[in-house]
């Protein structure tokens, strides 16, 4: 008899699906039943419940959702309320602190860890934003907070940039800006994954020759890579402090400052493809196995609170 059954939403493209299965067949041998394709997109709340799939998902012994691309804010506030009845993977809190850079960079630079020179100022204040124009050498990085993959990431040279774009940010539904400091680098950086406190694997990206920005959306190639010592500590205790139980860190050596900075805290970083598994990527069983101990343990954990 199952012992624990738990939900699940993960992403299918690029062997997503054959991860799922593996997880799905991994769970299967320690007594614990899943369901797949629970994607909050299609539930709803009736009389104190959430139903998805004919599945009520306050019976879950958890939920683990992992699927970066297609998380709506209706999605995310199911999840949010979910996580409040049952576990979920990542815990709800970590995950939302992971959507916003702007939180994730305070929160790390608040204990030590380095990140890139980061503010926070209103979309009026322009001489907020020419002042960390002038102190960052005349070019700032604009990240919207929650955004992922590169997308919406601008790179702004010069004050005459700044007074062109006034116009616009006035009229924008932007109520802040977050900007950071453009760092020199080499144009690559480091994945680092982590599970459970556990480092799992590395890789590099790449940016394109005409770019800076190496995530693979942007046009970012991927390449083996191995990780010092340093870089999987810096890794370890990001992802300690952001809370996620599974984190991907973003890790590139600032040539100017001569350090290892911490640019994001990613919660659902992608499994390797069959394409990178090819290039030698050969960490994804690895991955699986300690998810698996990870949900494993926490299904346990909460039933022997229960009792």
């Amino acid at each position: 008899m199952a012992t624990a059954n738990v939900g699940l939403w993960l992403y299918e493209n690029g062997g997503g699906a054959e991860v799922e299965a593996k997880i799905v067949q991994a769970l299967k041998q320690r007594n614990i039943t899943s369901v797949s394709n629970l994607n909050l997109r299609d539930a709803y709340s009736h009389q104190g419940q959430i139903i998805c799939h004919d599945v009520v998902m306050e019976d879950l012994s958890l939920f683990f959702s992992y699927n970066a691309g297609q998380q709506s804010p209706y999605q995310v506030y199911l999840y949010e309320a979910i996580s409040q009845r049952v576990p979920t993977i990542n815990n709800y809190a970590a995950f939302a602190l992971s959507e916003d850079k702007f939180k994730t960079s305070y929160l790390l630079h608040s204990h030590g860890i380095p990140t890139a020179d980061f503010r926070l100022c209103h979309k009026s204040d322009l001489a907020g934003l020419k002042q960390a124009m002038r102190d960052w050498g005349g070019r700032i990085i604009y990240k919207p907070t929650d955004g992922w993959g590169g997308a919406g990431i601008v790179k702004i040279e010069g004050e005459q940039a700044l007074d062109m774009l006034a116009p616009f940010l006035a009229d924008s539904a932007l109520q802040y800006l977050y900007l950071e400091r453009f760092i020199d680098y080499d144009n690559t950086d480091y994945r680092v994954d982590i599970v459970d406190g556990q480092y799992i694997g590395c890789y590099g990206r790449r940016a394109r020759k005409d770019d800076w920005k190496t995530n693979i959306s942007s046009g970012g190639s991927v390449f083996v890579r191995e990780p010092s010592d340093e870089v999987v500590t810096l890794a370890l205790k990001a992802a300690a402090i952001s809370g996620l139980e599974i984190a991907g860190v973003d890790i590139i050596y600032d040539r100017e400052q001569e350090k290892f900075v911490v640019l994001e805290v990613n919660g659902i970083p992608a499994f390797a493809t069959p394409e990178q598994e090819k290039l030698g990527l050969n960490f994804n069983q690895k991955k699986i196995d300690a998810i698996v101990n990870l949900i494993d343990r926490t299904v346990h954990v909460a039933q022997a609170k229960v009792a």
